[in-house]
């Protein structure tokens, strides 16, 4: 089992930052995919960015040029870093990963708000 623990959801206001970190831990043998996911209230869940072992990001359109994902493999931690936010971004935040072994886990949600 993995065990995920996100923080950094906050109420900011827009054009604000906010930094979500998610730290995993339990059985890993070593993480493939490590990424960012959110659900708006009546939406479906999307994915907001995703970073590969070998290097690769990918981002959502609506979130280019002011999200960046990195993580500290050492540390088994993935990071998202925010700026210039929109109230459209407020979601709750779902950190997930994938394992080599192909085990997908998710975290529990971290809730960010934006206000106008």
């Amino acid at each position: 089992q993995v065990q995920l623990v996100e923080s950094g959801g906050d109420l900011v206001q827009a054009g604000g930052s906010l930094r979500l970190s998610c730290a995993a831990s339990g059985s890993i043998f070593a993480l493939n995919a490590m990424g960012w996911y959110r659900q708006a209230p009546g939406k479906q869940r999307e994915l907001v960015a995703v970073s590969r072992s070998g290097g690769s990001t990918n981002y959502a359109y609506s979130v280019k040029g002011r999200f960046t994902i990195s993580r500290d493999n050492a540390k088994n931690t993935v990071y998202l870093q925010m700026n210039s936010l929109k109230p459209e971004d407020t979601a709750v935040y779902y950190c997930n990963v994938v394992t080599v072994l192909g085990g997908s886990y998710w975290g529990q949600g971290t809730q960010v708000t934006v206000s106008s």
